[in-house]
């Protein structure tokens, strides 16, 4: 009876054995992930994107503002976006692209600093030498060099505080500009990159937020940021009775389409890769922009009796904002959808809400990049869904709609607080605007002792 019971528990001990045993193997004996190998087709993409991205801000969009801003301010914008991608190249090789994406070093306390900021180990690019390697994907063994990915994510940093420039333009002082930039750029760019992009451990990257391309780093974050600027710097001397129209529509129409093509890099870029996620993120881009350029110039059309080149530029250009966060995880009915309501939403910001609150964003930086981000950033919620054809089988569209909205009220209280008080600092210091006179005589004179033209 004995050996009976000490069969019996044997092969009961082996039953259970052989039943928990998937539950007993520890992570370390899981299968190691593929060390990285360097794709040269996936480094041949993200070097192209680069440059497509960087095209974005010189000279993209300061052709696309200087041609909207009056003659006597012409040079003052195509400077401030020069210079701007200049100082952002500096201070990102510093320490923006550790502190935007290193995730070792920081201190681990009562609150995880690594999900908000990311530490210094990479400050002067430490590590980011020839035969580094950046994994976007530890599943699979595809790499590119590290100095690559560093590049390209610099491209974004850069046309971020750059975007910024239309919201006040025509007024700010050059050096307030400069103090701005790089203290913004540092302090608010960085921690939101971080939190989005940063990786596991990252806050809103961790919680689910899904925004592919910038949709809450760049686009809400820079427009939001231009709002607080129009409204701290006050209306430019003139506003709303003097006329002010764009004094070349061809620059603007030049620019606007330099920031079509390189939006291809900026959202199919993403990707990281030159695959089939690449591909549909840059065929939602076009349809998205030409569903959204239409938008506009109908909803113009209809309000104001006439279609007009600026409104048709603008609404694309809110079409390339909105598909942005969507570009990685939507198909193109909702690439349609998502560039006609986020274009349409961006005409009446720009237009009749602003008239209605009275405020100053000279080319519109808040109604077209604060409003058309959001509406993307919402509607990724949506048509991110596999039975909306987008490519997340498992989305619940609810849960995902709050998860959104999350990300993107954090932007904008973080945003809204840093930016008044770096303004509020620049403004009793320095001071943020140029005198009277000097508005009149316009900036490239006043500024910069050049002109624009010389007729």
């Amino acid at each position: 009876m004995t050996q009976r019971r000490y069969d019996i528990g044997l092969r009961a001990l082996g039953f259970f054995l052989l039943a928990a045993a998937p539950l007993l193997t520890s992570a370390a004996d899981a299968p190691p992930a593929p060390a990285p190998v360097l794709n040269t087709g996936d480094t041949a993409w993200m070097l192209t994107s680069s440059g497509l991205v960087l095209l974005m801000t010189v000279p993209g969009l300061a052709l696309y503002y200087a041609g909207m801003v009056r003659s006597k301010n012409v040079l003052s914008v195509l400077m401030q976006c020069f210079a701007v991608t200049c100082l952002v190249t500096v201070l990102w090789v510093l320490f923006g692209y550790s502190v935007a994406f290193d995730t070792t070093g920081m201190a681990q306390g009562v609150i995880n600093l690594n999900a908000f900021v990311g530490g210094f180990a990479k400050a002067f690019l430490q590590g980011v030498g020839v035969s580094a390697l950046t994994q976007p994907d530890t599943t699979v063994p595809n790499a590119i060099p590290e100095t690559v990915y560093m590049m390209f994510q610099m491209t974004f940093a850069i046309i971020t505080p750059a975007l910024i420039v239309g919201a006040f333009a025509e007024r700010m002082k050059f050096s307030a500009l400069l103090w701005f930039m790089g203290i913004w750029s540092s302090l608010v760019y960085l921690p939101i990159a971080h939190m989005v992009w940063g990786g596991a451990g990252s806050f809103l990257g961790d919680l689910g937020v899904l925004d592919f391309a910038g949709g809450t780093v760049v686009h809400i974050n820079a427009g939001i940021a231009g709002l607080v600027a129009a409204l701290m710097i006050g209306r430019r001397k003139g506003f709303p009775t003097t006329a002010m129209p764009p004094h070349n529509l061809g620059l603007t129409v030049i620019g606007a389409s330099l920031l079509w093509v390189g939006w291809f890099g900026f959202n199919a870029g993403s990707a990281v890769a030159a695959n089939g996620a690449a591909g549909m993120a840059m065929a939602v881009t076009q349809i998205a922009t030409a569903s959204a350029a239409l938008g506009w110039m109908f909803a113009e059309w209809i309000s104001h009796g006439k279609p007009s080149v600026l409104g048709i530029v603008s609404g694309a250009v809110a079409g390339l904002v909105a598909i942005t966060p969507a570009s990685g995880f939507v198909g193109p009915m909702g690439a349609i959808a998502i560039g006609a309501v986020g274009a349409v939403i961006a005409f009446f910001a720009s237009t009749k809400f602003k008239r209605a609150m009275g405020y100053d964003d000279s080319l519109d930086v808040f109604g077209v990049h604060a409003v058309a981000g959001i509406v993307g950033a919402l509607l990724t919620g949506v048509f991110a869904a596999a039975t909306l054809g987008g490519s997340k089988a498992d989305l619940n569209i609810t849960s995902q709609l709050g998860i959104q909205a999350i990300g993107v009220c954090t932007t904008i209280g973080y945003d809204l607080v840093m930016t008044f008080i770096i303004l509020k600092v620049i403004d009793l210091t320095l001071g943020l605007r140029v005198t009277e006179e000097e508005e009149t005589q316009g900036l490239d004179l006043s500024q910069h002792d050049e002109r624009g033209y010389n007729l």
